[in-house]
């Protein structure tokens, strides 16, 4: 393992040479010029090395070069990992060649044109052109921040908008608050690569992503708000200092923005016009600002806005930047109400039915048939979903034609989004997993187990518990009976039903729903029970099967729903029952038979990763309560095929929403209190 690791450093330290070279050449003359204890300024070295408009004056023109070999401030060098991981992970991703291109350029771009900038703007009077005409600085960080764009550029989406969004936004902030040299510097060497790269591309973002970059500004413009607030800033338009305002003033506008922000992200119309006045707001004050500054009357801005004048135009800079991207991307805040999801008019469960029965559909879909579902019509089938935490959780497949269910499950993640829903689907077969856009993640969260029934016979070693099973319940003179609750008799489904309550009241949460039915679910005349009854009348046992049409309009197959057992009855009674369907539905010629998910039982390879990690402990857990694998390894003895099903998702930040939806859909009446309860049995269960 030790020399495994070592080899994989090693591997690593081969492909970033020059980042080992650069950090290494800053350490040794940092060491050499004392710069590691002590400001650059301090010692003999500044003048010669720094760059900036008083250096090219005097003629020191190889400042650009030499002065990216030092850092001004000791603890610079505390931030050399954080510095160079985008130079390194685009030196391991592109090689040394492209990422010395990026930071040579980036670094000697942002040096001459600041500075050109700074000496330019200085002969107006600008007092802040002024001052960082005649600063020094030194250090690697523009060519850094350069080779961070790059890196970022490599991320797939939407990470990548998001991550050089933020970084623009940060480097932004930094120079109208900050003000210093070096934040003007880096924000030209990002400008400088977006410019040439051109990775951020805002029309081609998708709905969502453009509202979470309205989001994020608009959080980011709260911020600063506290920020000016709190601690005094020197930027382009003056200085600020704290406290000049009303506290609560701030505090009310901290509240206004973070509801604008939620409102934002959830795409409401009223949030957008909220926005849109609050920024023009900013903008009107900024004008009065410098009518006030123009006539002479500077001291007066506090007295009449609250605040100094260098915040009010730094900040109507950011809140027309935001005014302009609201008013472009309208069309992404254009919220539509939950409930008319989908075209018009609205399926129910008797035409979902209908066109499983014409079309054919998956082993779950006949779930999708069941009380509290909603149905999204597309103009090529019909999609069933839940709505929990702000999620539209489509179960399964879409269905309707078979040609037509990749444009459903495309069109239904459109209309969740447009409706400023989270989509995903639930239990989805490979043809849906092929269906969403390409950037969407998947997590498989169960493998279906089919079992083959043309041709079953359970002959030979590897069918000895089936068959002992149901030879055993020859010999003590079990029946198996296979009718339909609906026809049975009060008797037989007050037995049942004692069943069922008595296996739900043995766990500490209430019984599952949204993939798991209960006996109000069996009792569809679609629906097919199995009884194992005693000699003496007693159901012992009990399962439920639900259709699964084909094309033809014909069953072609059956999906395992509920399994219950009575208490003290017929030992082997799982396998009895299981193994008489198989061969009833064989004799009737059926295809086959699903023994439905097994949740959180998938085998992942050894080098699965951190959601196979995450997969194992959630099902060590929760087997204490709901016996997930145990039931995996129970239905083994049928030697199941298996067929994987995905959980499909836009990508990594929806999760934490999507596990408090499917806590809902799967556990809807459950209290606090029920899951305090199992938290401790699975805590007892560890132990």
């Amino acid at each position: 393992m030790v020399r495994d690791r070592r080899g994989q450093v090693s591997g690593v330290a081969r492909r970033i040479p020059a980042t080992l070279v650069f950090i290494g050449v800053l350490l040794v003359l940092g060491l050499v010029s004392e710069a590691l204890w002590r400001p650059l300024a301090d010692g003999p070295w500044r003048e010669w090395v720094a760059y900036g408009v008083p250096a090219f004056e005097q003629g020191r023109f190889w400042t650009p070069i030499t002065g990216t070999f030092f850092f001004s401030q000791p603890w610079f060098y505390a931030l050399i990992p954080v510095g160079f991981a985008g130079f390194a992970y685009l030196e391991f991703r592109r090689g040394t060649r492209v990422v010395l291109t990026y930071f040579w350029i980036g670094q000697l771009v942002a040096i001459v044109v600041a500075a050109l900038f700074f000496w330019l703007f200085a002969m107006t009077g600008w007092p802040w052109a002024q001052m960082q005409a005649g600063a020094l600085d030194a250090g690697p960080g523009s060519g850094l921040m350069a080779c961070m764009v790059a890196a970022i550029a490599l991320v797939p989406t939407p990470w990548r908008v998001r991550g050089l969004f933020i970084l623009l936004a940060g480097l932004l902030v930094a120079t109208l608050f900050g003000g210093r040299l070096a934040d003007a510097e880096h924000l030209l060497a990002a400008v400088a690569v977006l410019v040439v790269d051109r990775p951020l591309r805002l029309r081609k973002a998708t709905i969502r992503e453009k509202r979470l970059i309205a989001f994020v500004g608009i959080l980011a413009l709260g911020a600063i708000t506290v920020l000016v607030a709190l601690v005094p800033t020197n930027g382009p338009f003056g200085k600020t200092q704290p406290l000049s305002g009303s506290i609560g003033d701030v505090l009310f506008d901290v509240v206004v923005i973070l509801l604008i922000a939620n409102g934002l992200r959830r795409a409401r119309r009223l949030a957008w016009l909220v926005a849109i006045l609050l920024g023009l707001v900013n903008l009107l004050a900024a004008a009065i600002v410098l009518l006030l500054v123009g006539a002479g009357e500077q001291d007066d801005v506090t007295l009449v806005l609250g605040g100094d004048p260098s915040t009010e135009i730094a900040t109507a800079i950011l809140w027309l930047l935001m005014i302009a991207y609201l008013i472009v991307y309208r069309g992404a805040f254009r919220w539509r109400r939950t409930a008319k999801l989908g075209a018009s008019p609205r399926p129910d469960a008797d035409e979902v039915r209908q066109q499983l029965q014409a079309h054919g559909g998956g082993t779950l879909s006949w779930m999708t048939t069941w009380d509290g579902m909603r149905y999204a019509r597309t103009p090529t089938g019909i999609v069933a979903y839940q709505v929990h935490a702000g999620v539209a959780v489509a179960l399964a497949d879409p269905i309707g034609p078979e040609d037509g269910r990749a444009q459903a499950a495309a069109d239904f993640a459109t209309m969740a989004e447009e409706a400023g829903l989270v989509p995903c689907f639930f239990s989805s077969q490979e043809s849906t997993r092929a269906a969403v856009p390409d950037s969407w993640r998947n997590l498989i969260v169960a493998d279906d187990t089919i079992v083959d029934l043309p041709g079953l016979e359970f002959v030979g070693k590897r069918w000895n518990s089936a068959r002992t099973a149901m030879n055993r319940a020859t010999r003590e003179e079990m029946t198996f009976r296979m009718s339909r609750l609906v026809d049975e008799s009060w008797g037989i489904k007050a037995q049942l039903r004692g069943i069922s309550e008595m296996w739900v009241g043995d766990k500490s949460l209430p019984e599952m729903g949204f993939t798991l039915g209960t006996l109000d679910q069996a009792l569809d005349p679609e629906v097919r029970v199995a009884l194992a009854i005693s000699p003496n009348g007693d159901v012992d046992g009990f399962l439920s099967w639900l259709p699964v049409y084909g094309a033809d309009g014909v069953v072609r197959g059956w999906t395992l729903d509920l399994m219950r057992r009575r208490d003290g009855g017929f030992p082997p009674v799982m396998e009895y029952l299981l193994g008489s369907s198989a061969l009833h539905f064989r004799d009737e010629g059926a295809q086959f038979m699903s023994l439905s998910g097994a949740p959180l039982a998938h085998e992942y390879p050894p080098d699965a990763g951190p959601i196979a990690v995450l997969s194992d402990k959630l099902a060590e857990g929760l087997e204490p309560v709901y016996g997930f694998q145990s039931l995996h390894r129970f239905k083994e003895k049928f030697h199941p095929r298996y067929e994987t099903l995905y959980l499909l998702f836009r990508d990594e930040s929806d999760l934490t929403r999507i596990a408090a939806a499917l806590t809902r859909a799967f556990l809807p009446g459950a209290t606090v209190r029920q899951f305090a309860g199992a938290g401790l049995e699975l805590v007892r269960g560890k132990s």
